[in-house]
């Protein structure tokens, strides 16, 4: 069987998040990146757990990125992938990132497509259904745990107030979330062999963007605490009142 694994770099949560060029792009100067949780601790961890129980499965990791998005592929290989795919492209257009990663599966004739539910810096979730879609496969979106047996997957997936449970031939794509699997961290022979395992840098097929960033803009700044008598009930309900406005 052969997984591919969307891998998205994206910002540590604790990093400051500033814009430059008239709020247009995300400063980058002193943010550490990571992998983005959801392709990480789940879609990676179980591609690898399938493999673990049946090691001719073989996982490819995919990136959309330049360069500098290297290192992050080195770690997700570190943990478990067998060989990388680097688009060489910088975009944040959901159309078009889905449309290189929908061209390499196809040339890959892969038999399952796992992709995080979203990234941590865009939320967008638009990724897995539109990679579906231009393969013309079946797509499973917030997945909470994967079974496979043969060509057929079970799939438990979240729903509004509950949960359901798909079965779906291979191949599929499916997007995943918090119960897919547990996270992992990298082991030295992991890292050491992540060095020389093959990651390929290849350029984009010709697709228009469909969207572009007009500007960003940071929430309101925290107003300051305001302390009030333990005896002045009164002052206290007026301000949850006209200020606070939870009354």
């Amino acid at each position: 069987m052969k997984i591919l694994v969307c891998i998205s770099k994206t910002p540590d949560t604790t990093a400051k998040i500033a814009f430059t060029d008239n709020n247009t792009k995300f400063a980058q100067d002193g943010v550490q990146w990571i992998i983005n949780p959801y392709d990480e601790w789940y879609a990676l961890v179980r591609a690898i757990e399938l493999k673990e129980k049946d090691p001719s499965t073989v996982i490819h990791l995919i990136t959309v990125g330049a360069a500098d998005a290297d290192p992050i592929i080195r770690k997700a290989l570190a943990l478990g992938g067998d060989e990388a795919i680097r688009v060489n492209a910088d975009s944040h257009d959901s159309f078009y990132i889905a449309s290189q990663i929908a061209e390499v599966a196809k040339q890959g004739a892969y038999d399952l497509l796992f992709t995080g539910k979203e990234t941590i810096d865009y939320n967008g979730s638009a990724i897995g259904g539109m990679v579906a879609e231009l393969l013309e496969q079946p797509y499973v979106s917030l997945a909470t745990k994967f079974e496979l047996n043969g060509t057929t997957a079970t799939i438990n997936r979240e729903i509004e107030g509950g949960e359901e449970t798909c079965e779906v031939s291979l191949p599929v794509v499916v997007s995943c979330q918090k119960g897919m699997a547990e996270q992992r961290i990298p082991n030295m022979k992991g890292i050491m062999g992540a060095r020389t395992k093959p990651l390929k840098a290849v350029e984009p097929v010709a697709v228009d963007a469909l969207t572009s960033i007009a500007s960003f803009e940071l929430p309101p700044a925290k107003a300051g605490v305001k302390l009030v008598d333990a005896e002045n009930a009164g002052e206290l309900i007026k301000l949850l009142h006209e200020e606070a406005k939870v009354i």
